[in-house]
Parts: C-alpha cells; structure tokens; sequence
C-alpha cells in the first residue's frame, strides 16, 4: 500500500485500517495530505465507523450523497470522519445501485446523522433502511414525490399548489399534558420555524421541531453556475456568516485546483473571519440579556456591533464582509489608513466590551435567569455530534482554527474556551472568552501582515475533481465539499452549516424548563434558520 499521498499523522489510522479490513475496500485515493477516501461497499460503513469512533476518537462530522449516474452509474453516499488530532479527514465512498435506491441507516449508533441521513432520502430518493424515524425532514408533505438533488430533476420545475394532510406531529398524552405551538410564522423578522412544545403544568416534557420551510435549492443552483460565480451564491446561505460561507467555497475549490491564496489574503480572510465573529458574539450577548428583560445591556452590545459593522464597511465596502471573498485569495487590499482604523478598533473595544461583561456579572437577576437554565449534558452534545459554541459550553472542544488550520491560523496559537456545565450562562461565558481571543488574534495578524498579491489566478477546474474546504466561523464549524463538472462548473456541492447539527440539541437543552425560558435559551444557541433550509 502506497502511502505517500498521505499525511504523517494519518499514517497510522490508514495502515491500521488496511490489516483491519484488508482486502475489503477497493481503493485508497489520496487528493490532499488531509484528505483520505475509502471506496468501500455498504456492509462495511458500519465496522468502519465504528472501528474509527472507538479506536481513533474520529467522529462523523457529515454524511451525504451524489448523483453520479451519468459517468459512474451509480449513486454514491460519502462518510466524512474527522479525527482532531490527527488533522484529518477519512472519507468513504459507497456506491448505491439506482436499481436498489437504499442504505442501510446509522442513526440509531450515531444519533448526530439522523437529519442528514432523512436529507438523503427526500433529495435523492435513496430509501432508509432501519431508521427510527424515517419520515419526510427537508421536504414538507406538501412536496409531491419528487427528488430535487437528482440530476433529472429540472431546476424550473413549478410545483403543484398543496393537497393533502398536513405534518402530523407525534402526539404526546397524559393527566394534564398539552400542547403550545410557537411558530412557523414569529412576531419579529427571523425566518419560519415550527416549535411545538407539550407541557405538564410549567414545565416542558418534550419539545418537536419542524424547519425547512423556506428550503432554497441552494446546492442545486450550485450545479448551474460557473464555478466564479458560486462565490456570491454562498454568501447568500447564511447572511451572518457571508464571510466564513465565502471562504470555505473558496477554500474548497482552489483545493481541487492544488493552490492556495497567497500569504497576504490569507492573513486577510483570517481577520474577516475573527471580524464576523466579533460582531456576531457581541450582538448575541445583548440579545441574550433582552430576552431576560435587562434592556440596558442589549443597548451597550448594539453599540459596540454598530461600531464593528462601520469598521467592516471601511475595509470592505460592506456592513457584513460581502465581496470580500474570492477565488485563490481576496478582492480587496487595506491601505496605512485602515489599518490604523482597525488597530483603533481592537483598542477602544477591548475597555468598552469589559465594561459590557462587568454590566451582565453585576447583575444578579441576570445571572439567576442564566443560571442552570437550558443545560445540554456533556453525553447528550456528545451523542448528536454538537459543534461551536454549544458544543464547547458542554465540554468539547472542536475548532478547525486549531485542528485543521486553514487561512493562516497555522501562524498562531488557538486558545479554546471549554467549559462542561452546558447552560445558557456558559454558552454566554464561552461568547465572551472567544471576543476576547478575536480581539488578540486581530491584533497578531495585523502586526504579522505580509506584504505581496492578494489573489492568484485558478484558471479552469479540471472535472471530476473532489475536496472539502472548511471554515471554523463563529457559530461553529462549517463544510463545503464539491465535485467539479468540465466547462468550469460543478456536479456538486454540498453545504454544512453548524445549525443543521446543532438543532436536536435544542429539544435536549429546553426539557424541564418552562416555556418563558424558551426565547433565552434558544438564543443562546442561535442557530440560522437559513443555513439549515439552504
């Protein structure tokens, strides 16, 4: 076996795999020092998974699929396994026969890919095999039985007007029991989401979900546009996380063109990444205070956000880093000027931002909403595959900045805020530590900043080419992972943003709440309606 395609820290995951399972996978393909694909049959996903879960710590961070009739045959099921420490990615490949349109479900081992697991069934028509819950998640039943992601499927298609039942919730009985539905439709300006909780008196007893209501096509409208072009198309996925979407499609395509941004941008995408966080964490500390009525802090917050957002305009020409983002680097350089507006920024944020955080520990009834409220156990996050920051408020620390550097944080030194109590104050405690974290790591890069181009040219894509690119944004993780098509085009994308992993936890984190906590609690995960739909 050749490994010479393979990075030294894999190494020994890959030769371990091969006396395991010798002989019984196919192939071993090696596009990137990181980057590792089995081609492997359906029987041995299972084993697999569970060999690299126990032995190597791995963890399945997505699972998807791909129409690949035309040119293979077949369907193909990818498994993507990340293990942290390594700095890797161990990808299977499973080809699924569109004579027999199934897979076998690992939902019931790894709960963490029970949506994206139904997401393959809706998109690709691949029926689930064993799932405990099989039924429709991205496709609402008003859908007819059509399957969007599959090559035939015509992206004008207009679709009938609704006929026929409803989603019909699990129903939840007993002495006392009933049931509060909130939403799709809310009060304020966020997307549409489902909430329908069944109380005993004030406590919550369980809580169902129902998203995908403004489902977009998004990684279908992938396929249809020059590869250039999809850079604007990601900045659309999530509008608070324009930036790290832009950059982890970047990342993604100039990895299957073998280049990287030069020294300069990556410098640059790393500061606009730690700017998007910035804002973002700041604006959910106000936001958190609001929902526990402490109005006064939220107003602070907003000030500090409006300051970031004009700073943000001043380097890039726009409040949320769009434009920013472009193939093999960035569009914009920084002049004598912005910088001195940037390092003015992290100086007079630093002394304001404390003062903020001083505002919040100060006051106690705060902190006894805060407290104990909302609290996702260690085993749980665990058990659904939790990122971000809910994930490092319950006791894991996963940060591709530190685990699989990308942009230049190879050049510093990631300090991850791991806390294991998992309610609604520490996923506040871990916004702060990372504010503070940004606000270094700002400081270094400026101080660090290369001189030379901004951008290299990619050129036209050979087809058939595949690689993940990846992104640590400030709600958590985020993958994009492509198949190239000729003509500069792509056969596929698919998008993984942290709120498709993260929504379960937040029928966990509610139970034996009560109903007024919900708001608080929710938005101490603030996970993207969009990002999930897509």
């Amino acid at each position: 076996m050749n490994l010479s395609g393979v990075s030294t820290e894999l190494r020994p995951v890959v030769e371990d795999l091969n006396r395991r399972f010798e002989g019984r996978f196919n192939a071993l393909v090696t596009p990137r020092l990181n980057e590792v694909y089995f081609h492997v049959t359906m029987d041995l996903v299972p084993g697999f998974c569970a060999h690299l879960c126990r032995k190597w710590k791995a963890r399945l961070v997505t699972v998807f699929a791909d129409d690949a009739r035309i040119g293979h045959g077949v369907f193909h099921l990818y498994y993507a396994l990340a293990l942290d420490d390594a700095h890797g990615l161990l990808v299977l490949r499973v080809p699924v026969s569109p004579e027999t349109p199934q897979f076998v479900a690992l939902t019931n081992a790894i709960p963490a890919v029970n949506w994206q697991e139904r997401e393959i069934q809706d998109w690709f028509g691949l029926r689930l095999l064993g799932h405990p819950n099989p039924r429709r998640c991205a496709l609402h039943d008003d859908w007819p039985a059509v399957h969007p992601l599959r090559k035939d499927f015509d992206l004008n298609t207009v679709l009938p007007p609704f006929q026929g039942e409803r989603h019909k919730f699990r129903p939840v009985e007993g002495e006392g029991v009933f049931q509060v539905p909130v939403g799709p439709v809310h009060a304020g300006i966020i997307e549409p989401g489902h909430f329908l909780f069944s109380v005993a008196g004030e406590p919550v007893l369980y809580l169902q979900l129902r998203l995908f209501y403004v489902h977009k096509g998004t990684e279908k409208l992938f396929e249809h546009l020059p590869i250039p072009h999809g850079v604007r198309l990601a900045e659309s996925i999530s509008g608070d996380s324009s930036f790290a979407h832009a950059t982890a499609f970047c990342h993604a395509i100039e990895r299957t063109a073998g280049a990287q941004a030069p020294p300069r941008a990556r410098v640059l995408r790393s500061v606009c990444l730690e700017l998007e966080r910035l804002y973002n964490h700041i604006a959910d500390i106000g936001a958190i205070c609001t929902d526990v009525a402490f109005v006064t802090a939220n107003m602070h917050a907003m000030r500090l956000k409006e300051q970031i957002l004009r700073v943000n305009e001043h380097l890039t020409g726009n409040r949320l880093l769009r434009g920013m983002a472009c193939l093999g680097g960035v569009r914009f350089d920084w002049d004598a000027d912005q910088i001195r507006t940037l390092n003015g920024l992290v100086s007079d944020l630093r002394p304001e931002f404390d003062s903020l955080v001083q505002l919040v520990e100060d006051s106690s009834s705060t902190l006894d909403r805060l407290d104990t409220t909302g609290i996702l156990k260690p085993e749980v996050a665990r058990d659904l595959g939790v990122v971000g920051i809910a994930g490092r408020a319950s006791g894991f620390a996963y940060d591709l900045r530190r685990d699989f550097p990308h942009a230049a944080y190879d050049q510093v030194q990631i300090r991850v805020p791991v806390y294991r109590v998992g309610d609604v104050r520490h996923r506040l405690r871990v916004r702060v530590d990372e504010v503070h974290e940004s606000l270094r790591l700002i400081q270094t890069f400026v101080t660090k900043l290369p001189g030379g181009p901004l951008r290299i040219d990619i050129g036209e894509v050979p087809p058939d080419r595949v690689a993940f690119g990846y992104v640590e944004g400030w709600r958590g993780e985020i993958f994009h992972w492509v198949r190239t098509a000729p003509n500069n085009r792509l056969a596929r994308c698919r998008v993984k943003d942290p709120s498709l992993q993260n929504w379960p936890a937040l029928s966990e984190a509610i139970l034996d709440n009560i109903v007024p906590d919900f708001p608080v609690i929710n938005k101490s995960f603030n996970l993207s309606y969009s990002g999930t739909d897509r």
